[in-house]
């Protein structure tokens, strides 16, 4: 198996050398070069080849998002920031996930060798993932989904469970984007870097026609509210349902996951039924498929990403395997999740 090719690309010759042996701990993984901005960068960029680049967002010249920007419409390829300004609720890591980077990781406070050793496992394990990315996905043309104006939906006590990682922000925005003021209660669990909650709740405030909240242990599920949970800290499940609350539970990862979709899916399936609905966005691995198994057999709906629209397929292709059949890029999961049912009129 070919070793995955990265560029690093940072304005300290510290930083540059402390990436550098950060991501060759890991047998998968060859530094081809390091670039101290822009220009040397496009330069290696035609003489290299690399799989993957690592970015600072601040540089000196043409700065991370600005050359993130040019690449994305000259020349795509996996981009992984990597910078002081994405840590904990740092917009720019939200941008820079809007301009095409397939994903964000803070550096370590103290630029010390012990420092990078303690970040390096997460960091190969993110720079190997976004090596797989579809980034054709991003291209594909998607139909928007019905807007569901006031009367359009009727609730009939379902309860809505979403679950991603790499790549499921975009999904996720786009699809709670359509989702009815009046929706299920959705809670929202995304494996990605807890820096980018607070900004992707904002964001997701000014379209989404539904209430946004980060999720709080103890919550009551209400109708008409997406609850975002990212916190790396701990699980997100449901205690009971209907008249539920969301609990954030303190324990152990689930197959190396926290929070775990198969935990989630599987609390919502055992509350909630035939009325629990489970949806898998982009992401690595399988975790989300036991859940979907869960709820399929709890005679629940399970939905799952399109693997032709995400940018990383596997967890959608793991839960397709477990029995998910109705498959639809993100929009248009809206409106599976949320149907619109005919109201009866009066004569």
């Amino acid at each position: 198996m070919a070793k995955t090719k990265v560029l690093v690309v940072d304005d300290s010759i510290t930083m540059r050398a402390l990436f550098t042996n950060a991501l060759e701990r890991s047998k998968d993984i060859v530094v081809v070069g390091a670039a101290d901005g822009a220009d040397e960068a496009r330069q290696m960029i035609e003489e290299l080849h690399p799989n993957v680049l690592t970015l600072d967002v601040e540089m000196p010249g043409m700065n991370g998002l600005d050359f993130l920007a040019e690449l994305m419409e000259t020349r795509p390829i996996p981009v992984v920031m990597l910078s002081t300004l994405t840590q904990k609720g740092a917009d720019v890591s939200l941008r820079a996930i809007e301009l095409g980077a397939v994903d964000c990781f803070p550096k370590p406070q103290r630029a010390t060798p012990d420092e990078f050793e303690k970040i390096s496992g997460k960091l190969c394990k993110i720079v190997l993932t976004a090596a797989k990315t579809n980034l054709a996905a991003r291209k594909l043309p998607t139909a928007a989904a019905p807007v569901a104006v006031p009367g359009d939906y009727v609730w009939d006590g379902e309860i809505i469970a979403v679950a991603g990682g790499m790549g499921s922000i975009e999904a996720a925005s786009e699809m709670l984007a359509a989702f009815p003021a009046n929706c299920p209660p959705t809670i929202v669990s995304l494996a990605i870097d807890e820096g980018l909650g607070v900004p992707f709740a904002s964001r997701l405030s000014q379209s989404s026609a539904a209430k946004i909240k980060l999720a709080s242990d103890g919550e009551a599920l209400e109708q008409g509210v997406i609850y975002i949970a990212i916190d790396p800290r701990f699980h997100a499940v449901v205690d009971r349902w209907p008249g539920g609350r969301l609990r954030l539970v303190d324990r152990d990862p689930v197959n190396g996951v926290r929070p775990s979709a198969d935990l989630l899916f599987g609390s919502v399936a055992k509350t909630a039924g035939a009325k629990s609905i489970g949806v898998i966005l982009s992401g690595d691995g399988s975790d989300g498929a036991a859940g979907v198994g869960a709820i399929k057999a709890a005679g629940g709906t399970c939905l799952a990403q399109d693997p032709a629209t995400a940018l990383v397929p596997t967890m959608a292709e793991a839960a397709i395997a477990r029995g998910v059949s109705a498959l639809a890029a993100p929009a248009q999961l809206a409106a599976q999740a949320c149907p619109i049912r005919s109201m009866s009129v009066a004569a």
